[in-house]
């Protein structure tokens, strides 16, 4: 079976930054769009900034591996190349990580390249990656988390 992609719509507060965002800082090609939303492709996925000017990000977390993952986030799995070079474009952006570019898992099913930050509306990504993409859906569960 052939990867479709997949379709997300989210809220920005601002078109102008969100554009700047994820046209520029994330190299994400833009599609059709007007004065309430943007189509981008999102590493070959279609994402929809809609306009929402009292949006506020949402505050939620769970504890992964010894960090307070945001939820709800979405993002993608890049290779181990494409994701150094994103966390160097967002680091040399000045945008903020919410969770450093590091290792999760080491050693252990699943181990993955993992990197959070957000958008100028606050919405929450993760990008990450796998020396082995085998491990994409490793069945075996890390140990229990605590904070």
């Amino acid at each position: 079976m052939t990867l479709r992609p997949f379709h997300l719509a989210f809220p920005v507060h601002d078109l102008a930054e969100a554009r700047t965002f994820y046209g520029d800082v994330l190299g994400c090609r833009e599609g059709r769009s007007s004065d309430r939303w943007i189509d981008f492709d999102f590493y070959g996925h279609q994402i929809v900034a809609h306009l929402d000017e009292a949006v506020r990000p949402a505050g939620a977390s769970n504890p992964v591996d010894g960090h307070d993952v945001p939820v709800p986030h979405f993002g993608v799995v890049l290779t181990m190349d494409d994701w150094q070079a994103l966390a160097d474009r967002v680091a040399a952006a000045g945008i903020s990580f919410g969770i450093e570019p590091h290792v999760r898992f080491k050693g252990q099913p699943g181990e993955q390249a993992t990197m959070f930050f957000r958008d100028p509306s606050g919405n929450a990504l993760e990008f990450k990656a796998f020396a082995d993409d085998a491990q994409l859906f490793a069945t075996a569960f890390a140990a229990k988390e605590t904070n």
